[in-house]
């Protein structure tokens, strides 16, 4: 066998007998295919654990504030009303309940349930609809206050 690259090297293996043969590559995301429920959930479950990591240092920052005093308290309360901010919040919440729900999800598995591909998808459809759900019923007590915070805001820059 000849290498015309310096990555064939990793293709090449032998059998237990002696002889070569070709391996392929490990494979790369473009072999699988992100529709899936499967692996659109484990991607999202990952990627909303970071982002709840990140949001939990979010968390500690406000409660540093808040021992701190009023002075680095409405600082954070300011940062934390301004639209970004509350973009910031909003998704927090909503990796928050994600993570969570996939959590019990990936509880349901270990004790050896809900491989079936139709209670997979019933699962995961489970988990994106209760993710919205629960992230509306979380920020629904707090849309008549901003509403009168924009309306407030509004105001004051008249």
């Amino acid at each position: 066998m000849s290498m015309q690259d310096s990555r064939e090297a990793a293709m090449i293996g032998r059998r237990t007998d002696g002889t070569t043969v070709r391996r392929p590559l490990s494979p790369h995301l473009q072999v699988y295919d992100m529709m899936q429920m499967s692996s659109l959930s484990s991607i999202l479950n990952r990627a909303t654990g970071i982002a709840w990591s990140a949001g939990v240092l979010l968390l500690v920052w406000w409660l540093v504030a808040l021992a701190l005093g009023e002075p680095a308290y409405q600082a954070a309360m300011t940062a934390m009303a301004h639209p970004l901010g509350l973009l910031v919040l909003v998704g927090m919440t909503v990796a928050a309940w994600y993570h969570t729900l996939a959590g019990l999800r990936h509880l349901n598995w270990d004790i050896g349930r809900g491989f079936a591909i139709p209670s997979m998808y019933r699962s995961g459809w489970a988990v994106f609809i209760g993710t919205v759900v629960l992230s509306v019923l979380t920020w629904l007590p707090a849309i008549p206050g901003a509403i009168e915070w924009i309306v407030a805001q509004i105001n004051a820059h008249s």
